[in-house]
Protein backbone atom coordinates (compact mmCIF):
# COMPACT_ATOMS: atom_id res chain seq x y z
CA UNK A 1 0.00 0.00 0.00
CA UNK A 2 1.22 3.30 -0.89
CA UNK A 3 1.90 5.40 2.02
CA UNK A 4 -0.66 8.09 2.48
CA UNK A 5 1.01 11.36 2.32
CA UNK A 6 -0.34 13.59 4.97
CA UNK A 7 -0.86 17.00 3.66
CA UNK A 8 0.29 19.65 5.94
CA UNK A 9 -2.48 22.00 6.63
CA UNK A 10 -1.53 25.63 6.50
CA UNK A 11 -2.24 27.50 9.75
CA UNK A 12 -5.39 29.54 9.59
CA UNK A 13 -4.79 33.26 9.37
CA UNK A 14 -5.95 35.05 12.46
CA UNK A 15 -8.85 37.36 11.84
CA UNK A 16 -7.99 41.03 12.45
CA UNK A 17 -9.30 42.31 15.75
CA UNK A 18 -12.05 44.82 15.40
CA UNK A 19 -12.03 47.87 17.62
CA UNK A 20 -14.87 47.69 20.04
CA UNK A 21 -17.35 50.49 19.70
CA UNK A 22 -17.40 52.76 22.74
CA UNK A 23 -20.19 51.94 25.14
CA UNK A 24 -23.06 54.34 25.11
CA UNK A 25 -23.38 56.38 28.26
CA UNK A 26 -26.05 55.19 30.61
CA UNK A 27 -29.14 57.41 30.98
CA UNK A 28 -28.40 57.83 34.68
CA UNK A 29 -24.88 59.05 33.94
CA UNK A 30 -26.22 61.52 31.37
CA UNK A 31 -28.79 62.78 33.85
CA UNK A 32 -26.14 63.23 36.55
CA UNK A 33 -23.82 65.07 34.15
CA UNK A 34 -26.65 67.34 33.00
CA UNK A 35 -27.70 68.00 36.59
CA UNK A 36 -24.10 68.82 37.52
CA UNK A 37 -23.77 71.23 34.61
CA UNK A 38 -27.00 72.99 35.57
CA UNK A 39 -25.86 73.24 39.18
CA UNK A 40 -22.54 74.75 38.14
CA UNK A 41 -24.33 77.27 35.91
CA UNK A 42 -26.67 78.29 38.74
CA UNK A 43 -23.73 78.69 41.10
CA UNK A 44 -21.91 80.87 38.56
CA UNK A 45 -24.98 83.11 38.22
CA UNK A 46 -25.36 83.28 42.00
CA UNK A 47 -21.72 84.28 42.38
CA UNK A 48 -22.27 87.12 39.90
CA UNK A 49 -25.39 88.34 41.70
CA UNK A 50 -23.96 88.02 45.20
CA UNK A 51 -20.19 88.64 45.46
CA UNK A 52 -18.31 86.46 47.90
CA UNK A 53 -18.52 87.78 51.44
CA UNK A 54 -21.21 90.36 50.59
CA UNK A 55 -24.32 90.53 52.79
CA UNK A 56 -27.44 92.63 51.98
CA UNK A 57 -28.02 95.56 54.34
CA UNK A 58 -31.30 94.23 55.76
CA UNK A 59 -29.87 90.75 56.31
CA UNK A 60 -26.99 92.31 58.23
CA UNK A 61 -29.48 94.45 60.19
CA UNK A 62 -31.43 91.32 61.12
CA UNK A 63 -28.35 89.46 62.39
CA UNK A 64 -26.76 92.44 64.20
CA UNK A 65 -29.79 94.18 65.74
CA UNK A 66 -33.22 92.69 65.11
CA UNK A 67 -32.54 89.26 66.67
CA UNK A 68 -31.38 90.85 69.93
CA UNK A 69 -34.26 93.36 69.89
CA UNK A 70 -37.00 90.75 69.40
CA UNK A 71 -35.41 88.37 71.92
CA UNK A 72 -35.59 91.08 74.55
CA UNK A 73 -39.12 92.15 73.55
CA UNK A 74 -40.73 88.69 73.55
CA UNK A 75 -38.41 86.85 75.93
CA UNK A 76 -37.19 84.12 73.58
CA UNK A 77 -34.92 81.52 75.16
CA UNK A 78 -33.06 80.50 71.98
CA UNK A 79 -32.19 82.15 68.67
CA UNK A 80 -34.25 79.51 66.85
CA UNK A 81 -37.44 80.99 68.37
CA UNK A 82 -36.82 84.41 66.84
CA UNK A 83 -39.11 84.92 63.79
CA UNK A 84 -37.47 85.48 60.44
CA UNK A 85 -38.54 86.46 56.95
CA UNK A 86 -38.72 83.34 54.76
CA UNK A 87 -39.81 84.66 51.38
CA UNK A 88 -41.58 87.47 49.51
CA UNK A 89 -44.17 86.65 46.85
CA UNK A 90 -45.33 89.23 44.29
CA UNK A 91 -48.54 88.56 42.33
CA UNK A 92 -50.19 90.51 39.51
CA UNK A 93 -53.68 89.63 38.29
CA UNK A 94 -54.41 90.38 34.62
CA UNK A 95 -58.12 90.17 33.99
CA UNK A 96 -57.88 91.51 30.44
CA UNK A 97 -54.91 89.33 29.48
CA UNK A 98 -57.22 86.72 27.98
CA UNK A 99 -58.11 89.11 25.17
CA UNK A 100 -54.59 90.42 24.54
CA UNK A 101 -51.56 88.19 25.18
CA UNK A 102 -49.22 91.18 24.90
CA UNK A 103 -50.55 92.47 28.22
CA UNK A 104 -49.34 89.31 29.95
CA UNK A 105 -45.98 89.48 28.17
CA UNK A 106 -45.46 93.13 29.13
CA UNK A 107 -46.45 92.45 32.74
CA UNK A 108 -44.01 89.54 32.89
CA UNK A 109 -41.17 91.71 31.56
CA UNK A 110 -41.97 94.57 33.97
CA UNK A 111 -42.18 92.35 37.05
CA UNK A 112 -38.89 90.73 36.07
CA UNK A 113 -37.25 94.16 35.93
CA UNK A 114 -38.74 95.22 39.27
CA UNK A 115 -37.62 92.12 41.18
CA UNK A 116 -34.42 91.20 39.35
CA UNK A 117 -35.74 87.66 38.83
CA UNK A 118 -37.68 86.21 35.92
CA UNK A 119 -41.43 86.25 36.54
CA UNK A 120 -43.57 83.28 35.58
CA UNK A 121 -47.01 83.30 34.01
CA UNK A 122 -49.95 81.88 35.95
CA UNK A 123 -52.57 80.18 33.80
CA UNK A 124 -56.18 79.17 34.31
CA UNK A 125 -56.79 75.56 35.36
CA UNK A 126 -60.20 75.13 33.77
CA UNK A 127 -62.65 76.64 31.29
CA UNK A 128 -65.05 79.33 32.56
CA UNK A 129 -67.52 80.36 29.88
CA UNK A 130 -68.89 83.29 31.91
CA UNK A 131 -65.52 85.06 31.77
CA UNK A 132 -64.66 83.80 28.26
CA UNK A 133 -61.78 81.94 29.86
CA UNK A 134 -60.19 78.81 28.49
CA UNK A 135 -57.89 76.34 30.18
CA UNK A 136 -54.15 77.28 30.18
CA UNK A 137 -54.86 80.93 29.33
CA UNK A 138 -52.53 83.45 31.09
CA UNK A 139 -54.32 85.26 33.91
CA UNK A 140 -51.42 86.71 35.88
CA UNK A 141 -47.71 86.75 36.70
CA UNK A 142 -45.83 86.02 39.91
CA UNK A 143 -42.36 85.93 41.45
CA UNK A 144 -41.09 84.32 44.65
CA UNK A 145 -37.97 85.90 46.17
CA UNK A 146 -35.70 84.33 48.78
CA UNK A 147 -32.39 85.08 50.51
CA UNK A 148 -30.34 87.94 49.01
CA UNK A 149 -32.85 89.01 46.34
CA UNK A 150 -35.60 89.06 48.95
CA UNK A 151 -33.67 91.47 51.19
CA UNK A 152 -32.61 93.64 48.22
CA UNK A 153 -36.18 94.00 46.96
CA UNK A 154 -37.48 94.81 50.44
CA UNK A 155 -34.88 97.54 50.92
CA UNK A 156 -35.71 99.17 47.56
CA UNK A 157 -39.42 98.94 48.37
CA UNK A 158 -39.03 100.65 51.76
CA UNK A 159 -36.49 103.33 50.86
CA UNK A 160 -37.35 104.15 47.24
CA UNK A 161 -40.73 102.88 45.99
CA UNK A 162 -43.16 103.48 48.86
CA UNK A 163 -42.08 107.12 49.39
CA UNK A 164 -42.97 107.78 45.72
CA UNK A 165 -46.67 107.10 46.40
CA UNK A 166 -48.67 110.33 46.34
CA UNK A 167 -49.79 111.51 49.79
CA UNK A 168 -48.20 108.47 51.40
CA UNK A 169 -48.99 108.22 55.13
CA UNK A 170 -47.98 104.65 55.90
CA UNK A 171 -49.30 101.19 55.15
CA UNK A 172 -52.28 99.37 56.61
CA UNK A 173 -51.94 96.29 58.79
CA UNK A 174 -53.43 93.34 56.89
CA UNK A 175 -52.09 90.22 58.56
CA UNK A 176 -53.74 86.88 57.83
CA UNK A 177 -53.78 85.53 61.40
CA UNK A 178 -50.81 83.23 60.70
CA UNK A 179 -47.96 85.73 60.76
CA UNK A 180 -48.01 86.69 57.08
CA UNK A 181 -48.57 90.20 55.72
CA UNK A 182 -49.92 91.27 52.32
CA UNK A 183 -49.31 94.76 50.94
CA UNK A 184 -51.44 96.01 48.05
CA UNK A 185 -49.88 98.29 45.43
CA UNK A 186 -52.25 99.98 42.98
CA UNK A 187 -49.67 101.10 40.38
CA UNK A 188 -46.45 99.45 39.23
CA UNK A 189 -45.05 102.82 38.17
CA UNK A 190 -43.92 103.60 41.75
CA UNK A 191 -40.91 101.37 41.07
CA UNK A 192 -38.01 103.30 39.51
CA UNK A 193 -37.16 100.35 37.22
CA UNK A 194 -40.31 101.07 35.20
CA UNK A 195 -40.13 103.59 32.35
CA UNK A 196 -43.46 105.43 32.47
CA UNK A 197 -43.25 106.33 28.77
CA UNK A 198 -43.19 102.62 27.84
CA UNK A 199 -46.05 101.52 30.10
CA UNK A 200 -49.02 100.27 28.07
CA UNK A 201 -51.29 99.42 31.01
CA UNK A 202 -51.19 100.44 34.68
CA UNK A 203 -51.63 97.38 36.90
CA UNK A 204 -51.53 96.70 40.62
CA UNK A 205 -49.92 93.91 42.59
CA UNK A 206 -49.97 92.14 45.92
CA UNK A 207 -46.73 91.72 47.86
CA UNK A 208 -46.87 88.99 50.51
CA UNK A 209 -44.26 88.74 53.28
CA UNK A 210 -44.10 85.18 54.64
CA UNK A 211 -42.55 84.83 58.11
CA UNK A 212 -41.63 81.81 60.25
CA UNK A 213 -44.01 82.73 63.07
CA UNK A 214 -47.77 82.15 63.43
CA UNK A 215 -48.21 85.24 65.60
CA UNK A 216 -49.33 88.46 63.90
CA UNK A 217 -47.90 90.50 66.75
CA UNK A 218 -44.44 88.99 66.39
CA UNK A 219 -44.59 89.25 62.59
CA UNK A 220 -45.51 92.95 62.81
CA UNK A 221 -42.60 93.60 65.18
CA UNK A 222 -40.26 91.83 62.76
CA UNK A 223 -41.40 93.73 59.65
CA UNK A 224 -41.48 97.05 61.53
CA UNK A 225 -37.89 96.43 62.64
CA UNK A 226 -36.90 96.04 58.99
CA UNK A 227 -38.45 99.47 58.33
CA UNK A 228 -41.90 98.81 56.89
CA UNK A 229 -43.81 102.05 57.65
CA UNK A 230 -47.00 100.87 59.34
CA UNK A 231 -49.57 103.52 60.24
CA UNK A 232 -49.44 104.51 63.85
CA UNK A 233 -52.44 103.41 65.87
CA UNK A 234 -54.57 106.25 67.17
Amino acid sequence: MAEEVKKEQAPKAAAPKQDKAPKAAKPQQNAKAEKGAKGAAKKAVADQVKPKGWIPNLEKLYKDEIIAKLTKQFGYKTVMQVPKLQKITINEGLGSATADKKIAENAQAELSMITGQKAILTCSKKDIATFKLRKEMPIGVKVTLRQAKMYEFMERLIKVSLPRIRDFKGIEEKFDGRGNYTLGITEQIIFPEIDIDKVTKVVGMEITFVTSTNSDEEARALLASFGLPFKKKA
